[in-house]
């Protein structure tokens, strides 16, 4: 592969935009972001599975495997609307075989020790989770909103642009991390220090 791969998180509030959504997606699988595997954020579906546990107090680790099928169903609607675009839970293998692969993180259901069953790690964290797999360049975060230039991954996190364990996830990213918004790329990397913070 001759150029650096990019982990493209494309967050489930794009939905409210389907024109936004389907130009994103088409850009993706055209190359505008060079070799990338799309990581789908669970929308209204984990949102769906966020009231469904406050009305029957089910515990957070089944919750978490939930939000997983959540994403995982975004997955399937992002290559409905796109259909270039091809649904896989190996998407190293996709990556391989030519293909734009969208993450399916459904295998992450058996559980992995570095990766709390709490709603304080979403798709966010397991996008750079997945970079830091891959050994991805980028992590690119699109976003419904712009984050304040020069935000950190802490301050992300305090400000509900991202989840609370995105700074914990970011110290063990070592690519860069970028934030897209309505206004555009906006660099998030700082400090390790700062990550961690």
């Amino acid at each position: 592969m001759s150029h650096a791969l990019n982990v493209v998180k494309v967050g489930g509030s794009l939905v409210a935009d389907r024109d936004r959504l389907g130009r994103l997606l088409g850009a993706l699988v055209d190359g505008c972001d060079g070799p990338v595997v799309v990581v789908p954020g669970g929308g209204g579906l984990a949102d769906a599975v966020r009231t469904a546990q406050g009305a029957l107090g089910f515990p957070d680790p089944l919750a978490h495997r939930l939000a997983l099928d959540a994403m995982a169903g975004m997955a399937r609607i992002f290559a409905a609307l796109e259909p270039r675009l091809s649904v896989t839970e190996a998407p190293a293998d996709a990556l391989a075989a030519g293909a734009v692969p969208v993450w399916d993180p459904s295998a992450l259901k058996a559980g992995r020790p570095e990766i709390p069953e709490t709603w304080d790690v979403t798709s966010d964290s397991l996008a750079l989770w997945l970079a830091t797999r891959l050994g991805a360049a980028t992590c690119l975060l699109v976003k419904s909103a712009d984050p304040r230039p020069g935000a950190g991954p802490a301050e992300l996190a305090r400000a509900g642009l991202a989840d609370a364990a995105f700074p914990v996830f970011a110290a063990r990213f070592p690519g860069r991390i970028v934030l897209r918004g309505p206004g555009g790329d906006r660099l998030c990397r700082e400090a390790v220090a700062e990550c961690a913070a």
